[in-house]
């Protein structure tokens, strides 16, 4: 059997925007628990966002990235009969803003700028547009589960 499940803490809000989705963002970018570094790079990326994109603020550009960048299905191994199937399945609301953060971070973190929040902008911007490696992981994953559709009768 397994153990109950771990209870959900409960986030404070960043200091500059009052949002605790920043706090979750900055919280998956944060390296050995320097937090101010992290935050310092977020909002050091949120103002070059703002020069890049003159018409909307970093904050609105960075959440249109993220909600560009959330999955809405996924695909996931389940063993039927010996035979192992990808089965596509609904992505909690959760999970999709920590699969969206998880890609988002990933693959700023891959890109050739010269700082992280640098990196984080451009990553920003291009997801903000619906182009960038998060915004095709995403759709790399719903492809995925459309080919899989087959086997949705199988979920649990």
């Amino acid at each position: 059997m397994r153990k109950t499940r771990a209870k959900k803490r409960i986030l404070l809000p960043d200091p500059k925007f009052n949002e605790t989705m920043v706090t979750r963002f900055v919280n998956g970018m944060m390296y050995d628990g320097k937090k101010s570094t992290a935050l310092t790079i977020f909002y050091d990326a949120l103002d070059i966002v703002e020069k890049k994109v003159s018409d909307e603020s970093g904050l609105e550009t960075w959440k249109k990235a993220l909600n560009n960048v959330m999955p809405s299905v996924e695909v996931k191994a389940r063993r039927v009969g010996g035979a192992t199937f990808q089965i596509p399945t609904e992505v909690p609301p959760r999970r999709r803003l920590a699969v969206g953060i998880k890609w988002m971070v990933g693959y700023a973190r891959k890109r050739n700028e010269k700082s992280m929040a640098e990196k984080l902008a451009g990553e920003i911007v291009a997801a903000s547009k619906s182009e960038g490696a998060a915004v095709k992981k995403k759709e790399d994953t719903h492809k995925m589960a459309e080919a899989n559709k087959a086997f949705s009768h199988f979920r649990a």
